[in-house]
């Protein structure tokens, strides 16, 4: 049994050492613990400082990529060298990495393929109060698009097993940690929270440059998440809400017309019919988004064989 350990880096030059001072290399159930990191077009000596504290294999984007194509270079790589489980944290050493061992045992206990590090979020004090909120929205989103129980969608200390690692796929460029939740959940895969503890902060958030920046982002996110994995669903939603208003509106006109005011009122009725019309458009749009999301859900099931067989 392999197990490796993945970082994403972009410019983690102070803070790496920290972290990897920390990291096991043994973990009880496995013959091997190895560490990768994924060097996301850093400027500065990330890949120096790696390579001087002991890490076995190192990943270099030519040019910064983003976070989650950082996360999904570090599970192809990871795969490629034959890893039977990876767990993947953050170079802030925001995350204990003597809870690891904890991450790990519901996949090798067989009750889980994804496990997701809970952290203590209302305690935590140099996480702003707005961010508090927006961590929990973003994980009640998670939980109803994904169908799934994880208390904390944004955690970044997780651990997957090899079979859910050939499964992921992630659009977003901006984190994989809400998407990777849903995909999850989507797919039927057993996936499980526990609890974990957190270090002091070392820096700033790259993902919250700015409260305002952060709400959009997340917005962003969020809204991408549904017409991607909830598509029928979320252009449902608005095709309701205008055939609804114009049906409103179009009984307003009748209510006229029969009551002998109806040629006061012919406002109203273009209103309605240009509801509706639009409404009516929406739904198609719904079915059509709907069976892309089908073909989609296929080529991913196409995608995971072929990785299998290789």
């Amino acid at each position: 049994m392999k197990l490796f350990i993945q970082i994403p880096c972009f410019n983690e030059a102070n803070t790496l050492a920290i972290t990897l001072r920390d990291l096991p290399r043994e973990v009880p159930g496995f013959d091997t613990v190895e560490w990768l990191i994924i060097d996301d077009g850093s400027s500065d000596e990330t890949v120096r400082v790696a390579r001087e504290n002991g890490v076995d294999h190192v990943i270099q984007h030519t040019r910064n990529q983003g976070l989650a194509r950082g996360f999904m270079t570090g599970l192809e790589t990871c795969l490629s060298l034959g890893a039977d489980v990876i767990v993947n944290t953050d170079a802030d050493n925001q995350y204990n990495a003597n809870d690891i061992p904890a991450l790990i045992r519901p996949i090798l206990e067989h009750d889980a393929e994804i496990v997701v590090g809970t952290r203590p979020i209302e305690t935590i004090g140099h996480f702003s109060p707005a961010k508090k909120i927006l961590q929990k929205l973003g994980s009640w989103v998670v939980r109803v698009a994904s169908k799934t129980d994880i208390p904390d969608a944004p955690s970044g200390f997780r651990a997957i097993s090899r079979s859910a690692a050939q499964r992921l796929m992630v659009f977003s460029d901006y984190t994989y940690t809400l998407e990777t939740i849903i995909q999850a959940g989507q797919k039927n895969m057993a996936i499980t929270s526990v609890p974990i503890r957190v270090n002091a902060d070392l820096r700033p958030s790259r993902l919250l440059k700015s409260i305002p920046s952060y709400i959009k982002s997340s917005v962003i996110t969020i809204i991408r998440i549904f017409v991607i994995y909830r598509p029928f669903r979320f252009f449902g939603t608005i095709g309701a809400v205008f055939v609804s208003a114009g049906f409103l509106i179009g009984l307003r006109f009748l209510w006229f017309y029969f009551n002998g005011n109806g040629n006061g009122h012919i406002q109203s009725l273009i209103l309605a019919g240009l509801l509706l019309s639009i409404g009516f458009q929406t739904f198609l749009i719904a079915f059509i988004a709907d069976l892309q999301a089908a073909n989609r859900k296929l080529l991913e099931d196409i995608r995971f064989r072929t990785r299998r067989q290789d």
